[in-house]
């Protein structure tokens, strides 16, 4: 055991030393002879990515930002000129359709009889005079809410005998241009969320209103909360009769815009354009990329629809080309740091 500590192990480590010495000795001055890149010549290649058109299930929803309103009241208007003879209601009586809110009278002129008598004498009498009537009813039922006339006033066709509210709501809310788009068919009824109300339910009669071109704008809601402008459009739908809300709450509506299977689909990304038309770049077998309009359907904010202008398995590029307006046109111009173009002169001639 003494030889081995005393003669082969100092000998093994001395040999160890010597090879790790000879191996740097080698690295630093006997390199291995290689062929030096040429640093003009470029060695990495840029590929823009492609994607290829795919047969999948698509559907769109639309979510406005509302909230809930009572519906505005009715107005029973006069539909007969005349005195008012009776006022059949006050603030905040319940009424049904159709019960009445008050009576007008209307005097109807009588021509005066002229009789003679045996000495021939004229004599002229008026006759008493003749009235025409007509109720002024409900057209909803709900609370009387205002009766701005009173008996013995005079009104004309279309004065207002008094309001009622009717106890319903409806949800309300602005849609944006953008979002009728994803509507392929105006949906009839929405999915209601109100926050801080009720559970999810349904509302009914939905409409899609616009203002028309010379409408006055909207009166600026006092509470702060966003209306919409003359071009906005508003949607409506009612709320059943049977769910509890009050006026105020917020809300969120979901319109379904439509679904379909086995459609052929992109990722926005590849298209240029979100609705009814747009534009892809389709990837030849050269691999050089052509520009090629084509129809677009449903959009669900991921992938994108197109119903006419590509097949099943055609390549595109998956990010629409952007080309950098700030590139100068002329091949001698240069773009400066700030933005400003120089213009060699002599050469631009």
């Amino acid at each position: 055991m003494g030889v081995w500590r005393k003669w082969i192990f100092p000998i093994l480590r001395i040999a160890i030393f010597a090879i790790i010495a000879v191996a740097l000795v080698k690295v630093a001055f006997f390199p291995t002879a290689s062929a030096e890149a040429d640093p003009a010549v470029p060695t990495g290649s840029i590929t823009e990515p492609v994607t290829e058109v795919t047969v999948g299930s698509i559907a769109t929803t639309v979510v406005v930002d509302g909230s809930v309103s009572a519906d505005p009241a009715s107005p029973g208007k006069a539909t007969l000129a005349g005195e008012i003879s009776a006022v059949s209601v006050k603030d905040g009586q319940s009424v049904n359709a159709g019960d009445a809110l008050g009576t007008i009278r209307q005097e109807i002129p009588q021509e005066p009889v002229a009789t003679t008598d045996a000495d021939g004498n004229v004599t002229t009498t008026q006759p008493k005079p003749k009235y025409k009537t007509a109720a002024v009813t409900a057209p909803v039922a709900g609370v009387v809410s205002s009766v701005p006339v009173l008996v013995g006033q005079i009104v004309a066709v279309g004065d207002v005998v008094a309001t009622v509210a009717p106890p319903t709501f409806s949800v309300t809310g602005p849609i944006r241009p953008e979002d009728q788009f994803k509507l392929v068919e105006q949906p009839a009824d929405g999915q209601v969320e109100v926050i801080g109300g009720p559970g999810a339910f349904t509302c009914t009669g939905l409409t899609i209103s616009s203002p028309l071109a010379g409408a006055e704008p909207p009166v600026a809601d006092p509470s702060g909360a966003a209306s919409t402008g003359p071009s906005g459009a508003t949607v409506r739908c009612a709320v059943p009769a049977d769910v509890r809300v009050f006026a105020g709450l917020t809300a969120k509506l979901t319109l379904a815009g439509g679904s379909v299977d086995s459609a052929l689909t992109l990722p926005v990304t590849a298209v240029k354009g979100n609705a009814v038309s747009g534009t892809v770049w389709v990837v030849g077998s050269d691999g050089a990329s052509e520009e090629r309009a084509v129809s677009l359907g449903l959009n669900d904010g991921t992938r994108v629809q197109i119903t006419e202008g590509l097949a099943e398995g055609d390549e595109v590029l998956e990010f629409v080309p952007v080309v950098d307006a700030t590139d100068p046109a002329d091949e001698n111009c240069i773009e400066q740091p700030d933005g400003s173009v120089y213009c060699d002169e002599s050469a631009v001639g």
